[in-house]
C-alpha cells in the first residue's frame, strides 16, 4: 500500500529516473569495455559504488553486521547480484549492442518466477504468470535465436552469456529474500563490496591494470556506471521500495528496456531489427504480465 503522505508524482519521476539510469547502464558498460578490461571495469564499479552506499549509510547512522555468517551471505549475493553478472554482461558488450542487452536482461523476473516454481515454490502459479512466462521466453528466442539464422551466430556466446547474468539475477532476487531483517541498502552495499573483494585480484593478476591506457570515454563512463548506474541507483531504488512498494517499483523492469534501446540508439548509432522489435514487445508484455498486481475482484452484496 503507498502511503498516503507521499508526493505521488515525485516519486514516479524517481521511478522514471530509476529506469533511464538502470538503461542507461549499457550505454556506459558498451563505451567503457572499448578501452577497459570487462574484469577491471567491474571490480571498480563494485568498489567505487559500494564505498558510495557505505558512505550513505554512514550518513543514516547505520552500519554493516560484523559477523562472519552475514558477510558469508553477502560473499554469496555478491556471486548471484554483481561479480559474475556484471563481468558476463561487460564481456558480451564488447561483441554484442548495448540495446540488445538490454532486451535480453529484462527477464529477470521471468527467470525468478522459473526458479521459484522449480525450488522454493512460494509463490503461486498462475495463468497470467505462465502467459507472461512463454511470452517472455519467445521474446528471448526471437531476439537470440533468429538473429542466429540470420548470421549472427557469431554473437550467441555472448547473448547466452547475458541470458546466463539474467538468471544469475533471478537467483540473486531469491536468495535476497532471506535479507529481510536487515535494512535494505545493507546487503547491497555488503555485497557490492564483496564483490570488488573477488573481482580486484582477478584484476590484477589478469588485466594488470597499471599497464592500460583507457580513453577519457571509457573512464568518464565508468564513473557514470558506479556513480549513477549504480550507487544513486541503490539509493532511489530502495526509498522506491519504502514509498511505493515493492511491486510498484518493479516496473522499472519494464520501463527500462525501451530506454535502454533509445539510449544505444541515439548515444552509439545502433539499429534495432524488426525482428529485435517484436522480440522487444513480447518481453515487454510478458515482464509486464509478471511485474503488474492483478486487480483484485471486488464482491457487490
Amino acid at each position: 500500500m503507498i502511503p498516503d503522505t507521499i508526493d505521488l508524482k515525485k516519486e514516479l519521476a524517481l521511478l522514471m529516473a530509476l529506469a533511464t539510469l538502470w538503461g542507461a547502464s549499457y550505454t556506459f558498460i558498451k563505451i567503457g569495455v572499448e578501452t577497459i578490461p570487462p574484469i577491471t571495469l567491474i571490480a571498480t564499479r563494485t568498489l567505487i559504488a559500494g564505498l558510495l552506499l557505505l558512505a550513505v549509510l554512514r550518513f543514516r547512522g547505520l552500519c554493516l553486521p560484523k559477523d562472519r555468517a552475514t558477510w558469508g551471505r553477502f560473499l554469496f549475493q555478491a556471486c548471484l547480484n554483481s561479480a559474475i553478472p556484471f563481468t558476463l554482461i561487460a564481456w558480451a558488450e564488447k561483441t554484442v549492442d548495448a540495446g540488445l542487452a538490454a532486451i535480453l536482461n529484462s527477464t529477470t523476473p521471468i527467470f525468478a518466477f522459473l526458479l521459484t516454481a522449480l525450488l522454493t515454490r512460494h509463490e503461486p502459479v498462475t495463468g497470467r504468470k505462465l502467459f507472461g512466462v512463454i511470452t517472455g521466453i519467445a521474446g528471448i528466442t526471437l531476439v537470440v535465436g533468429l538473429e542466429a539464422l540470420n548470421g549472427a551466430g557469431d554473437q550467441l556466446p555472448a547473448q547466452l552469456a547475458i541470458v546466463a547474468a539474467t538468471i544469475c539475477y533471478a537467483g540473486a532476487a531469491i536468495f535476497g529474500r532471506g535479507f529481510k531483517s536487515l535494512d535494505p541498502m545493507m546487503p547491497a552495499a555488503g555485497s557490492l563490496i564483496c564483490g570488488a573483494v573477488i573481482l580486484m585480484p582477478l584484476s590484477l593478476a589478469i588485466d594488470r591494470p597499471w599497464t592500460l591506457a583507457p580513453s577519457t570515454g571509457s573512464i568518464l563512463a565508468l564513473l557514470g556506471l558506479s556513480v549513477f548506474s549504480t550507487a544513486l541507483a541503490f539509493v532511489i531504488y530502495f526509498r522506491l521500495v519504502h514509498t511505493l512498494g515493492s511491486v510498484g517499483t518493479t516496473a522499472q523492469a519494464y520501463l527500462r528496456v525501451p530506454i535502454g534501446v533509445a539510449i544505444g540508439v541515439v548515444f552509439l548509432g545502433e539499429s534495432v531489427s524488426g525482428t529485435a522489435l517484436v522480440g522487444l514487445a513480447c518481453v515487454i508484455t510478458g515482464v509486464a504480465a509478471m511485474t503488474i498486481p492483478a486487480r483484485r475482484r471486488v464482491m457487490i452484496v
